[in-house]
């Protein structure tokens, strides 16, 4: 099923209407933080702030546990944005909604944004949140019930921070959910995957921002062909965790997120690719009475839940 004619006029001007990502992006920022203090009041669940200590620098992370549910999951939370927008302020009521919706723990990391935290660093700040949580344990939750989740540029995070683990020897999660991750170093029109072409361009996300973002974010022209910035040019992609790929059919970077289900899958590893239909990039975000969201939470819950 395809957009109304309406309807993808409308997201074509909108896109036009989104700022250009490199000369605006702390205007952007303000504006997340702004629209992060209309949220309902937290009448399903607790919130509470903590932060853990990295080399120097303190991670903020906020904690929602659902009210009234005895829950033995935790879901370890990065944020999209493109690695230089949003933070645990504009993604909290993302993060209430899927406490609620998922009867879990979420932990929220606000890792270092580029372009002043370049590549790798707000990487290793959600690699020692996993790793505080994985090897010190938390309320008594079992390491193989931690679960890493991101989407966009959180998905990217935590694939690429389960192939670090695996690398390092340090600690490897039970499972990972990667929505609509980006997995890939080119948008261009150079990219192999057809969801750049078709959907690049009108959708919001487009070929231009992530290509933006990609180069705020890395540090030197290495960074383009490491697998902990785009974790598709792996080399080896085993022992990695039972994953759950989920993708958007009108999004850009849908095709290089399945594709990283596959060679997972190819390597041996255990791996379910749920595709939205009707989706746009960013589409977790918005509220789970829309069908798109709660059919994406009924996918997670038979993952976390069901899955073995």
């Amino acid at each position: 099923m395809s957009f109304s004619k309406r309807t993808k006029r409308t997201l074509e001007a909108l896109t036009l209407l989104r700022p250009n990502v490199k000369k605006t992006y702390k205007t952007i920022r303000k504006i997340g933080n702004v629209a992060s203090y209309i949220h309902i009041a937290p009448l399903t669940y607790t919130v509470w702030d903590k932060e853990i200590l990295n080399a120097g620098h303190n991670i903020p992370i906020r904690i929602f546990e659902p009210l009234d549910e005895y829950t033995q999951t935790l879901l370890l939370f990065f944020h999209g944005g493109g690695w230089v927008t949003g933070n645990i302020d504009s993604y909290s009521q993302t993060c209430a909604n899927m406490a609620k919706m998922t009867k879990s723990i979420v932990v929220s990391v606000d890792y270092r944004l580029a372009p002043e935290h370049k590549f790798p660093l707000g990487l290793m700040d959600c690699y020692t949140v996993a790793k505080d949580f994985l090897t010190n344990g938390f309320m008594e939750i079992e390491p193989k019930n931690i679960t890493l989740i991101g989407d966009s540029a959180g998905g990217n995070i935590a694939a690429a921070l389960s192939l670090m683990a695996r690398d390092n020897g340090d600690f490897l999660p039970g499972k990972q959910i990667l929505i609509y991750p980006a997995t890939y170093n080119d948008h261009s029109a150079a990219s192999p995957f057809q969801s750049v072409h078709e959907n690049g361009e009108g959708f919001l996300l487009t070929a231009k921002r992530v290509t933006d973002y990609t180069e705020l974010y890395c540090s030197s022209k290495a960074d383009f062909m490491n697998p902990y910035f785009a974790p598709l040019l792996a080399e080896d992609f085993s022992n990695q965790p039972q994953t759950l790929v989920i993708s958007a059919q009108y999004d850009l970077l849908r095709d290089e997120g399945e594709e990283y289900g596959r060679r997972l899958a190819y390597a041996g590893n255990k791996v379910s690719i749920y595709r939205v239909s009707d989706a746009l990039h960013g589409f977790i975000s918005l509220s789970p009475k829309i069908s798109q969201v709660k059919d994406t939470y009924d996918a997670i819950n038979r993952f976390l839940h069901w899955s073995k």
